[in-house]
This record gives structure tokens, C-alpha cells and sequence, in this order.
């Protein structure tokens, strides 16, 4: 017979008091369902927290104060040295590497915390910050930068919803997430896990604490979330990882604290601390911001615990010293993050008590606040892996969940020819991110720094554009741009950054696009085609001297396995609605730039364009267009976007009338000298000013109510205003 969670404790318990009752002479039968006051979950969680802590050793509370790495942690380990947690470091997983894995390995570890005198539960802490990403199969997310771009907080609440089922899946009740970092540097190595750089946009997104942990911690597929990194790591000077943030008081509190006062009043039950400093001191080692600020002002109840084996920076020198654990838990650290050389790290810290440097009040507060959770979360009533839940990772209707954040998250920079049509003609597509589910994925994927490569089931974004476009469109791919010639009707060019990580990630110098990038997208231009280019990257990269050449631009930023919704947006069967979460830079120079520090940007905060907007960044102003022409068979949509003497210019014709024009020619004069150069999806040919375009082979015919469209490249000689009137086979269009 299998016992269930409660019944084993109340066995366990019932016998504990046999024995102790036979020692007193007293006979067992009078006390034999005896249910010690911890183990009763109709009691409230204070009283049972008080009483469990009551009866712990030293042993017992030094154990529930540390968290090891599994790769270095037996379950013998746990039930000798009453460990309290264990975590998964990016990348180390159970062999298989499955969701019946990880949720096996949980079990194992849960047996070996209950079968310590007191069976206290154990937490197990996993970094699933765009989906549970450790585990082959989940569903990938954005990452947060993608999603502070869609300025949807309930979508982001949704999605940590859905990362809580694929984590209850596979067995795990803590993640390191939400990272709720305001970045404020893109040289940053981790810009990309900043909702963006306004303290309002990352308070905004707090929502995914409600997502991860539900209405309560003991209810269905409750995770424990964790506030990170407290406080001030985005803002670090020159952008260095665990670097120091030299700013006043003030601005700390305006920009990085807000955060986290959020996720405090959402209840979020854990905050990690960051590695960085703030004007010099260790966060693992500011006792005000910790304790007082965290604990105090902001009247956090959870726990707190470090990052990788933080403590061991406090003195600058590698190895932990029992002075930096004093330190640490005097500051207010509550469970010490140590993934090597524990059993060292717990004779330090049971010296450091026994000693009085540590307050028994102090240890005992720390315990109180992590023990509080785990009777929050009923691990003491249901310990072990719910595996009811593994149905849900990658299910249809995360996957499709995550798609819709794809689109919403696509920012159109430049619109150009974009959306490009369905059907018709040949589209070329190259480069190195447009097949790679890995780069589209970004760090934090399956292994700490991410990797190249499919390494995670999904869709690609190629696979996305060829599942896109109708049975009459062809789709090459070739990674590198060869095999082009001028008889695509457009070329899709998917470049940008390559995974990385913390540390990793960081670039002091350049934040242009790489040597392979700018070699696939010479190819491309070279025939003339049109080039749209959809960047991946964690992070805005210096792109202003190549723009001009561009006919259209989205940033993707780093969309994880549902590729599709980079399609969605492209070939127009859903308009961007994406902003950007942070200022994006003229040159890698004006770093730091931000939202209203008087810099000048290639574009600002909040910049995206949609598809009824002109394509121009930075918009001319052109003459009132025509009034609408009641008798107007037909409307045109004239919109240009203007670069020193040059100019693409993107019109969008619509038969409005109750016939089919077959074939259709649509004409307008030129006022101010401009020539057309080259054209697209339409032949546009000029004779003095008077232009006229006609349709293609797939495209000669407009049927009532269909808007074909089309573009062209010019040039102008400084002015180029909008034309005064279109026709359509001799008859006037309405100007929209």
C-alpha cells in the first residue's frame, strides 16, 4: 500500500509518540493517533511554524538555511545534513532529461528530507524564465525584453500561468523569476531579461508573480516565484554584470525600487539578491537595503536568498570564510545559495552561531520566513511531484499562447513594403538566425548561455514564413544570402545576436551587427531586391549606418520556439502593435541612453510603428491628402519613407468598386522632380514626371473590395511631397 503525503506524516508522527510515551511508562494504545501540532494542517500556518521550530536542533535550521546544487547533492545528503533546498544551475539536469526525469529526481530528494527526523519538505529551485527552459519539450517564451514590448501585462500573467503548469509538470515548486530589473544600459549582458528602462513598465509586468504563484500557494500548479535581482543591477556603470551602481539614494529608490515594492504587495514569496553593489557595498552585504528597506519599509514576509555563490564575493578572495557568512545573514540574507563546498559553508555557519556572531534570533527569523512557504505551498500535506500537470508542457495551447506574445512583441521599425503579400512571386530568405531555433531562443535555454543550433523543439522563423505564404509563393532559403537574383519579389534577411548569457553577454565595445550579418546582407541588396530585416537580439544594436539601405525593419528581439508569430506579423495576418521597451541608440557611443536624458535616438521609448502608420521613423510633413471622392471607384494609400536624397515609397491600392479591374494600371504625376529607381510586386515604369505601375503576372487582376500593394525605391532632390491625385484605368481614386 502507497500512503499519501499525510497520511505517512501521521504514521511517522503517530509512531515518534508511541516510543516516547513507552519510555514514560506510559502505554501505547492512549496515544497512538497523536498528530504533532506542524504536521496538522487545520492549524494556522503561524502556529505550525512556531511549533516545528520549537522542535529543531541547530542541524535542523543551519540545514534549512542553505540550498545545494543537484549535481553535487545525493538524497543522503539531504537526510544527513538536513538540507532545506536543492537547485538546478543552468543546464545541469537529470539523465534522461525528461519531465518523468526531473520529476523522479524531485521524488528522490523529497524522500530523502522526509526521511530526516522531522520530515521537513524540501524546495527545489529551477531558472525557468521564459518558460521552464531546463526541460526539452516546454514551452519557450520571449524573453522579457520581447514581452515588455507588447505592454500587456495580462498576457504576462498568462504566460507565467502556463510556466507554472510546465514546472508542476515536471516536478519542480520554485523558480528565479521574475527578473524585475530596469536596464539601463544596453551593453548589459542581461538587457534582454529587463522588461524594459522605466521602473513603471517592469512594475507593470509584475503580473507574472500572480501567473507563477495563482490565487494561493497551495492551490493547482502553484510555483513559488522570486523577485530578482535586489536592487540595482541594471544600472550598474559602463553596463558591467555584478558591477557597481553609483547613483544616489534617490534615484535608486525612483528607478530600481518600484519593482519591487510591486512584487511585495503581489506577495511574491521569494527575492534573490543581486551580485552587484550599490555605491561600492555588496548587496549580500547591505544590511539597510535588505533589512531595513526590504524587510522593514517595504514590509517584505517572504524569504531571502543569494544568487551562485555570492557570499563567497564579499571579501574579494575565492573560497567562503565564516566572516562573509556572518555578514551576509547579519545583512539579512535567509537561505545562502551554495552550489560547491557546502558542507564546508554549514560548519562555518554552525560556528558562526554557536559562537553568538550570528543571533539565535536571527536564525530563527530566517527559518521562520523560509518554513512559512513551504507550509504555504502544502508541502508538508502533498511532498512529492505532481505529475498531472506533465500533459501541459508544450501543449497546443501554451504554443499557441506563446505565439500570440511573438506578434504582440514584434516592433516595426521601418514599414517600407511591409506587409508583404501571401501569395504571388518568389521571397528569398537568408541568414543565420532564420532557421535557428537556438539563437531565436537566446540565453537561458536548455543550458546557462544558450547554444546555436535547434536545440529545443518549435518552429523556426523560416518554417514560420513557408507555413505563411500561399501554395503560389516560393520560398528559398540559402543561410547566406547566395543564389539571389532580381526576380524575387523580396528578400527576408533574419540577423542579429547569437545566445549568451550573464558575463558572457556583456560588450564594452561594439553593439553592431557581426561580419557574417553584414556579408548576407550585401548579397541581398546587391540584386536590388527589396530587403526586409528582421533582427534578433537581446538588445538594441547599432544599425543607423545601414538602416537607409533597408526597405523594412522589425525588431523580434529574441522570440523563443514559436517562430510563427514572426510570420504573423510580416505577411500582415496581424498588425504590429508592439512599442519599445527601451531608446534605441543612434551609435553604440550614447551608452548609457535613455527615455529623456536629452540624447537624441535613432528611436525612442515607445517607438513602433503599426500598418496604418507611414513607414517613415521620422515622418515629413507632407500637403493635406486629397478629400475623399464620393464617385471614387478606388483608393490609394501613398506613404514614403525619406533618407538624404533617396526615398522608398509604398502604396496600397483598393477597388472599391462593384466590378473586378482586370488588368489595372494605376497612374499619378511626380511634382518635384522624383524618380523612380526600382520597383516591386507592381511594374512601375516613368516617362517625364507621369509614373505608371501595373500589376504582375499574379497580380493583374483586382477584384472588388481587394487592396494590392506595392513599392518602389526614388530619389528626390530635397523636397518630395506626396502626388496631388491617383487614377485608376482612367478613373479617380479617393486618397486615404
Amino acid at each position: 500500500m502507497r500512503l499519501s503525503g499525510t497520511a505517512r506524516i501521521r504514521v511517522a508522527a503517530a509512531l515518534a509518540g508511541v516510543a516516547g510515551l513507552l519510555t514514560m511508562g506510559v502505554t501505547a494504545p492512549a496515544r497512538a493517533a497523536a498528530v504533532l501540532p506542524y504536521q496538522d494542517p487545520s492549524l494556522p500556518v503561524a502556529t505550525r511554524v512556531a511549533d516545528l521550530l520549537g522542535r529543531m536542533t541547530l542541524d535542523d535550521k543551519v540545514g534549512q538555511m542553505m540550498q545545494t546544487e543537484r549535481g553535487v547533492t545525493t538524497a543522503a545528503d539531504i537526510t544527513t545534513y538536513r538540507l532545506g533546498s536543492v537547485l538546478s544551475g543552468g543546464g545541469s539536469a537529470p539523465s534522461p532529461n525528461t519531465p518523468a526525469g526531473w520529476a523522479d529526481m524531485y521524488d528522490s530528494y523529497q524522500r530523502g528530507a522526509l526521511a530526516t527526523p522531522l520530515q521537513i519538505p524540501m524546495l527545489y529551485g529551477i531558472d525557468a524564465v521564459h518558460g521552464n527552459n531546463n526541460v526539452p519539450g516546454s514551452t519557450i517564451f520571449p524573453h522579457n525584453i520581447g514581452l515588455g514590448a507588447t505592454r500587456d501585462p495580462a498576457l504576462v500573467q498568462r504566460i507565467g500561468r502556463a510556466t507554472a503548469e510546465e514546472v508542476t509538470g515536471a516536478g519542480q515548486d520554485w523558480t528565479f523569476a521574475p527578473c524585475l530589473c530596469v536596464a539601463r544600459n544596453d551593453r548589459w549582458g542581461r538587457t534582454y531579461e529587463s522588461f524594459g528602462e522605466k521602473p513603471e513598465l517592469a512594475t507593470a509586468m509584475t503580473t507574472v508573480v500572480d501567473g507563477l504563484q495563482g490565487s494561493r500557494l497551495d492551490g493547482p500548479a502553484s510555483v513559488l516565484a522570486t523577485a530578482k535581482h535586489y536592487i540595482g543591477d541594471g544600472g550598474t556603470t559602463g553596463g558591467v554584470d555584478q558591477g557597481n551602481t553609483q547613483i544616489s539614494e534617490a534615484e535608486l529608490r525612483a528607478v530600481h525600487l518600484p519593482p519591487f515594492r510591486a512584487a511585495v504587495e503581489r506577495g511574491v514569496g521569494s527575492v534573490m539578491l543581486s551580485f552587484s553593489s550599490f555605491d561600492g557595498t555588496k548587496l549580500h552585504a547591505h544590511k539597510y537595503l535588505v533589512t531595513d528597506v526590504l524587510k522593514g519599509e517595504l514590509g517584505f514576509t517572504g524569504f531571502v536568498v543569494s544568487d551562485w555563490a555570492a557570499v563567497d564575493q564579499l571579501d574579494g578572495q575565492r573560497g567562503f570564510t565564516q566572516a562573509e557568512i556572518v555578514t551576509a545573514f547579519n545583512a539579512g540574507l535567509d537561505m545562502a545559495m551554495v552550489p560547491a563546498d557546502w558542507k564546508a559553508f554549514a560548519g562555518y555557519l554552525r560556528a558562526a552561531v554557536q559562537s553568538g556572531q550570528i543571533p539565535a534570533a536571527r536564525v530563527d527569523d530566517a527559518n521562520r520566513r523560509i518554513l512559512t512557504k513551504k507550509f504555504e505551498l502544502g508541502l508538508f500535506e502533498k511532498p512529492y511531484a505532481d505529475r498531472s500537470y506533465a500533459s501541459t508542457i508544450g501543449s497546443a495551447e501554451h504554443r499557441a499562447l506563446a505565439r500570440q506574445a511573438v506578434r504582440q512583441s514584434q516592433v516595426l521599425l521601418k514599414r517600407g513594403i511591409l506587409p508583404l503579400a501571401k501569395t504571388g512571386g518568389k521571397i528569398f530568405v537568408a541568414g543565420k538566425s532564420a532557421d535557428d531555433i537556438g539563437n531565436q531562443s537566446g540565453g537561458w535555454t536548455l543550458s546557462w548561455q544558450g547554444a546555436s543550433g535547434n536545440t529545443v523543439p518549435g518552429t523556426s522563423i523560416l518554417a514560420g514564413i513557408r507555413a505563411a505564404v500561399g501554395s503560389g509563393t516560393t520560398v528559398t532559403y540559402n543561410r547566406d544570402g547566395t543564389g539571389i537574383d532580381s526576380s524575387y519579389r523580396a528578400a527576408i534577411a533574419v540577423v542579429g545576436e547569437t545566445p549568451y548569457a550573464e558575463g558572457e553577454g556583456d560588450r564594452p565595445g561594439s553593439l553592431g551587427l557581426d561580419a557574417t550579418d553584414l556579408a548576407t546582407l550585401a548579397r541581398l541588396r546587391a540584386t536590388g531586391v527589396p530587403v526586409v530585416v528582421v533582427l534578433v537580439s537581446g538588445r538594441p544594436l547599432d544599425i543607423a549606418s545601414e538602416i537607409g539601405a533597408w526597405n523594412a525593419l522589425v525588431a523580434a528581439w529574441l522570440p523563443g520556439t514559436e517562430g510563427g508569430g514572426v510570420a504573423d506579423v510580416l505577411f500582415g495576418d496581424y498588425a504590429p502593435t508592439g512599442k519599445l521597451p527601451v531608446t534605441w541608440m543612434q551609435s553604440a557611443a550614447q551608452q548609457p541612453i535613455n527615455d529623456g536624458d536629452g540624447k537624441t535616438p535613432l528611436f525612442p521609448y515607445g517607438y513602433g510603428l503599426s500598418y496604418a502608420d507611414a513607414p517613415d521613423p521620422t515622418p515629413t510633413p507632407t500637403p493635406t491628402p486629397t478629400p475623399t471622392t464620393p464617385s471614387a471607384s478606388c483608393k490609394v494609400r501613398y506613404t514614403t519613407n525619406d533618407w538624404s536624397s533617396g526615398f522608398t515609397g509604398t502604396v496600397a491600392l483598393t477597388n472599391t468598386g462593384a466590378a473586378a479591374v482586370n488588368p489595372w494600371t494605376l497612374t499619378w504625376t511626380f511634382g518635384a522632380g522624383q524618380t523612380v529607381t526600382q520597383a516591386w510586386s507592381a511594374r512601375v515604369t516613368q516617362s517625364g514626371s507621369a509614373v505608371t505601375a501595373t500589376g504582375e503576372a499574379w497580380s493583374a487582376s483586382l477584384a472588388p473590395g481587394a487592396t494590392v500593394s506595392f513599392g518602389f525605391n526614388g530619389s528626390h532632390s530635397g523636397s518630395n511631397p506626396r502626388p496631388a491625385a491617383f487614377t485608376l484605368n482612367g478613373s479617380p481614386c479617393a486618397a486615404e
